[in-house]
């Protein structure tokens, strides 16, 4: 079983100019891009044309730990401050269940623990401490 905390940064449109600074100025490497325009479509929220060249999800590594990125949606709510969480990364569907279970007791449900087109079982909790976590479970192609 792995489990791994990696900090996940939320950007408002900017996360490729990010990402490539970083890759620069850390020497990180890119291990995963992908645009919301390179996601299956979902007929029920379609896209709006100018969040396709937006980031969906990025990671990037720097030595030996890695970093996520996204970017908003158009006209979603960004708060400079609050663009930082932290994905909870396991294998183990079970492990990610209690781990989630736990962290929304007091706290406050984003998105239920579901699965997705990229994980068996993804959810996303602010504790009772105003931490954001990102739970997610490795299995399919991410």
């Amino acid at each position: 079983m792995t489990l791994r905390l990696i900090p996940y940064l939320i950007m408002d449109g900017n996360a490729k100019e990010a990402i490539h600074f970083y890759e620069q100025a850390l020497d990180a490497k890119i291990l995963f891009y992908q645009t919301f325009g390179e996601m299956p479509e979902n007929p029920e929220f379609p896209l709006p044309e100018e969040a396709k060249d937006r980031v969906s999800h990025a990671m990037i590594r720097v030595g030996e730990s890695d970093l996520m990125f996204s970017d908003t949606s158009p006209g979603q709510p960004h708060q400079s401050g609050s663009q930082i969480t932290i994905c909870i990364s396991t294998d183990d569907k079970e492990k990610a269940t209690r781990i989630y279970e736990a962290l929304k007791q007091d706290g406050q449900v984003n998105m239920p623990l579901q699965e997705t087109f990229f994980s068996p079982a993804y959810g996303i909790v602010t504790d009772k401490f105003g931490v954001t976590f990102q739970i997610n479970t490795e299995g399919k192609q991410q």
